[in-house]
């Protein structure tokens, strides 16, 4: 006869060891608690929700700033509020260029300043066809029923389509992002060309004006002072002539060693204009001929299988003849070395020097009006120079090829 044994009940409280949470049971432990989306996703629901406010702070600025300024265009005041008005619309483009880029990881560099033109109406014309400026008016108006179905859209989705919402952020972001780099970014790549001309066109300007300066002080100091004094002298000597033969004779011979001289500044100065060995036989002659001038000994190294147009070829001799004196005057070196060849499109300059050391750009030695000079014809400067040494600087000048002849 069996008997029926009931089931043990254990403790209330207590698990049983088969349970599903008992330390003996074979399932794996329950992984930590987190986030159910990503960081990038929840930057894009915040840039989503963040979309209501700067879309309504852009819209009333833009309707509020181009209203004033062409409502009272009639007026004296209209036109300068109106270019106040975008120049403060560069701002707010400043200030989403920022919020993309902190939430959106939208890399969009900046657009150039405004020229600085002189006078008030300069300012005023440059402002009001400031091109930056007024895509960003536009961004402002089309923003803001665009920020409220965003806005509407991430906060219902959070409650109700929690999970769609990272592929809903995602796609609308998208579309953020491309209003931000259609209308954000700086203008096209013709039109950046064109303000890198203007300044660089400037750079030449200073460039030539101070060169201009500098021939006429060499002149007027140097030859010319010579010339009078030589002029003055002749002038006593004839008198002279008759009254005192051997005076004469000796004040003309003083005349002679004057002209001399003034000959040979005339020759340096046409020598810091462009030298004629440069022109006559190019530029591994005219480097060779520099080198031979500085305080230090220098090999040079050409390797140029033609020469390079006019302009180029002085620029290139030029860049090295500062560089060579910056050697003599800065460095404390022992050697230095030239070496210039092609690679492709570009002609490369190096001076090295076995010196101290420590120059920069900003180091008083005239690198920086050189890299200047270099960036105005569409050139670079490098300069590698630790302390203690050596010193590397590398210039870089567009190859233009020397037309036929």
């Amino acid at each position: 006869m069996s008997a029926d044994l009931d089931p043990v009940e254990s403790p209330e409280g207590t698990e049983s060891p088969d349970s599903p949470g008992s330390p003996g049971s074979a399932e794996a432990p329950r992984p930590p608690l987190r986030f159910a989306y990503g960081k990038e996703t929840w930057k894009e629901i915040a840039f989503l929700l963040s979309n209501l406010f700067t879309a309504l702070a852009g819209f009333v600025y833009a309707v509020v700033s181009i209203a004033l300024g062409a409502g009272l265009a009639v007026t004296v005041i209209g036109l300068p509020l109106l270019a106040l008005g975008l120049g403060g619309a560069r701002l707010i483009g400043r200030s989403e260029r920022a919020r993309a880029r902190a939430l959106l990881g939208v890399r969009v560099a900046e657009p150039s300043p405004l020229p600085r033109p002189r006078g008030f109406f300069g300012w005023l014309w440059a402002s009001l066809k400031d091109p930056v400026a007024w895509r960003t008016q536009l961004y402002g108006l089309i923003r803001l029923p665009w920020g409220i179905v965003t806005f509407t859209v991430a906060l219902v989705s959070l409650f109700v389509l929690w999970p769609v919402l990272p592929f809903l952020a995602r796609g609308l972001t998208n579309a953020d992002r491309g209003m931000v780099r259609g209308l954000l970014s700086p203008s096209d790549e013709l039109e950046r060309r064109i303000a890198e001309l203007e300044s660089d066109r400037g750079v030449v300007v200073d460039t030539a004006a101070a060169d201009l300066r500098r021939i006429e002080r060499d002149l007027h100091d140097g030859a010319q002072a010579r010339l009078v004094a030589l002029a003055m002298g002749l002038g006593l000597a004839k008198e002279k002539l008759l009254e005192d033969p051997e005076a004469a004779a000796a004040m003309v011979d003083e005349a002679h060693g004057e002209v001399k001289l003034a000959l040979q500044e005339l020759r340096d100065l046409a020598r810091g204009i462009h030298p004629a060995v440069l022109t006559d036989r190019g530029l591994g002659a005219a480097l060779s001929s520099v080198s031979a001038r500085c305080t230090v000994p220098v090999k040079v190294n050409v390797d140029l299988a033609e020469r390079p147009a006019e302009a180029i070829e002085g620029i290139a001799y030029f860049t090295v003849s500062e560089l060579l004196q910056n050697v003599s005057k800065h460095a404390r070196a022992r050697s230095a070395s030239v070496d210039v060849w092609r690679a492709d499109d570009r002609l490369l300059l190096q001076v090295r020097d076995d010196g101290a050391g420590g120059a920069r750009l900003d180091g008083g030695t005239g690198l920086a009006g050189l890299a200047e000079r270099l960036g105005a014809v569409d050139g670079l400067l490098v300069v590698d120079s630790p302390e203690g040494g050596p010193t590397v600087v590398t210039a870089e000048l567009p190859w233009r090829s020397r037309p036929a002849a």
